[in-house]
């Protein structure tokens, strides 16, 4: 035994070992009931699902500028875009694109018309 350690100090610390081994132990048989309770339960079908809020977003084209350049951008400024005005924009839902488009105007606001859907990878 070390002189700075006295025989308190060790069993102090054998005493908190001991206290975060039975946590650890209680936290264990926890899960195991709340793995057992999901086993009883009925599976979560896409009907379930057909409520959740997802972001779409459509994307037109993108650029990547030197922030030098960002910081001289003002009114009348032009940032010319990584595509041509033929191609598809981009359907994205939360972050993935899911599909292409075409950017169309219906009552004063933008739209997309669907053109294509990307088939899902699995």
């Amino acid at each position: 035994m070390s002189p700075d350690k006295t025989p308190e100090m060790l069993n102090d610390v054998e005493a908190a070992i001991d206290a975060a081994t039975q946590a650890v132990a209680v936290e264990a048989a926890r899960l195991a009931e709340l793995e057992g309770a999901a086993q009883g339960g009925e599976a979560l079908g896409i009907a379930h699902l057909m409520d959740v809020p997802v972001r779409v977003t459509v994307e037109v084209g993108r650029r990547k500028l030197p922030l030098a350049e960002l910081a001289r951008l003002g009114p009348g400024s032009l940032v010319v875009l990584d595509r041509e005005t033929h191609e598809p924009a981009d359907i994205l839902v939360n972050g993935k694109i899911v599909a292409h488009g075409e950017i169309v105007t219906i009552d004063g606001s933008y739209g997309v018309r669907v053109t294509r859907v990307l088939q899902s990878e699995r």
